[in-house]
């Protein structure tokens, strides 16, 4: 039987006078207004709810209970990776070297931090085929934007006043988002049939404002872009730059590289590409790897190492700024870095084959209910239609991913991208055994010949079945208000 304990808040189990613990009498002034100006005293002091230790001890660990994670389910998500985190992982990156570490410190006593530092930057530069490295950006998005700055901030030093960024129509929402934020007009270009780039388009686009086209390869639909050296060249022959979004990275380690095949700029996804804790386990790490003609514009600083074999923290000479404090996030930066040290070049490799193999063995087995509309073979996911299924059984593609949370799988991402109808986005990735893969697709068959009633109203196993998402989105609720229900 479900606690329900679990689905209070902490203000419903409150009661007056309850506590966790009880303090000494302290031996400095009771009274606040001894210590503090009066006109910074708040009138009464915070509602914080007044529960026993027990109550909250309980309280967290049932609502552990009703999460999902990479630990407890499998996760087909798309886009996102979502892969087992090693805990190996976890283990070295609390070792007190490690872990106890202050920025502050003199660079003097942090060497073996900032040549570890140093390693993965080398590491980053060599998987991307780009010669210069900052660990600086906190995710992804920031790593997006890190380096249209630098592009910027490069094309203003040259005296060019290049405004546009391009896009596909299936980029991540993240890069308009990015590109209007570091200042730049976006422009979008047509879905094209085939799922890949349409150059004439593309060559209709391109002009002297262009500064920079974001694409991500392998791209959004699970292909990988077969015109991307061409696509390349137009570019250049512009004198604009290719971005690179290194999200879809996990399908082509130590087998192709973002700047063999022309890419300028790109960031990495440590917490997707290198098993870093993801999302609420985060946080991310974005760094950004380009050119050595835009070295001097990274954001700082930059572990260098000198002849001696010390090393040290260095702004580039015309570096953007700081994107972040310290370092980046050098705990999941340590994740990565262990990742990358424990599987060599080798392993890297065959971590992106197991992920392409897993992809196209489930794309395999779907094809009889979730056809994808692109491609023959996919990289490392695939975006699959659920179009069919629903104009047959009345099931969607928001049905089918409610419906799995009660056979225990995550759902995948659905509706993106929008050039799919019905979209259902799945990633096995390389984490991922044959049996649960042929668990997870023998659950897609029994839903897709269930009730289509039965499934409207899924999940029946949560204790929130389908909130109204207009309404959610219109009108949220984002304070608890106490009051009487506290009492």
């Amino acid at each position: 039987m479900r606690n329900t304990q679990a689905t209070k808040l902490l203000f419903e189990l409150s009661q007056a006078g309850r506590r966790g613990n009880e303090f000494p009498r302290p031996d400095v002034p009771e009274s606040v207004a001894d210590c503090l100006p009066t006109e910074f005293l708040a009138d009464a002091p915070p509602e914080l709810p007044e529960v026993t230790e027990p109550d909250v001890i309980r309280h967290f660990t049932n609502l552990s209970t009703l999460n999902m994670s990479v630990d407890t389910h499998y996760y087909p998500l798309g886009s996102c990776t979502m892969k087992y985190n090693p805990k190996r992982h976890e283990r070295l990156a609390s070792l007190p070297g490690l872990v106890d570490l202050h920025p502050y410190q003199s660079e003097a006593d942090l060497q073996g931090m900032l040549g570890l530092l140093f390693e993965m930057q080398e590491m980053l530069a060599e998987i991307a085929g780009l010669p210069a490295v900052s660990l600086q950006p906190a995710a992804g998005a920031q790593g997006e934007f890190a380096a249209l700055l630098v592009a910027s901030a490069y094309f203003r030093d040259r005296g060019e006043n290049r405004t546009k960024v391009l896009f596909p129509a299936s980029a991540h929402g993240t890069n308009p988002a990015s590109a209007a934020i570091a200042g730049f007009d976006c422009v979008q270009l047509k879905p094209s049939p085939n799922g890949f780039v349409d150059l004439d388009e593309l060559r209709s686009k391109v002009d002297d404002q262009t500064a920079v086209f974001m694409i991500t390869n392998p791209n959004t639909l699970g292909l990988f872009e077969r015109d991307i050296a061409e696509i390349g060249r137009i570019l250049h022959d512009a004198g604009g730059l290719v971005y690179i979004d290194g999200a879809n990275m996990n399908a082509i380690l130590g087998i192709t590289r973002p700047g063999d095949f022309g890419g300028d700029m790109m960031h990495y996804n440590v917490h997707k590409t290198f098993t870093g804790p993801h999302g609420a386990g985060g946080p991310g790490s974005g760094p950004i790897a380009v050119r050595d003609f835009l070295a001097d514009y990274l954001p700082g600083p930059i572990v260098t190492r000198a002849d001696d074999g010390t090393f040290a923290l260095a702004n580039p000479e015309k570096s953007i700024g700081r994107v972040r404090s310290f370092f980046g996030n050098v705990g999941i930066l340590l994740r990565g870095y262990f990742y990358l040290r424990t599987l060599g070049a080798a392993g890297l490799k065959a971590a992106s084959e197991d992920a392409v193999l897993n992809a196209n063995y489930l794309k395999a087995r779907l094809a009889d209910v979730l056809p994808v509309p692109n491609g023959e073979r996919c990289m490392h996911e695939f975006v699959a239609s659920a179009e069919t299924l629903k104009r047959e059984r009345g099931i969607s593609a928001m049905d089918l991913a409610k419906r799995l949370l009660d056979y225990g799988f995550h759902a995948p991402t659905v509706y993106f991208p929008l050039v799919v109808p019905e979209a259902v986005m799945v990633e096995p990735t390389e984490t991922e055994s044959k049996a649960t893969l042929d668990a997870f697709v023998d659950a897609i068959h029994k839903i897709a010949g269930e009730d289509a009633e039965l499934i409207h109203d899924a999940p029946h196993s949560t204790p929130v079945s389908r909130p109204n998402d207009v309404q959610a989105a219109r009108n949220p609720v984002l304070k608890w208000q106490c009051g009487s229900s506290c009492e």
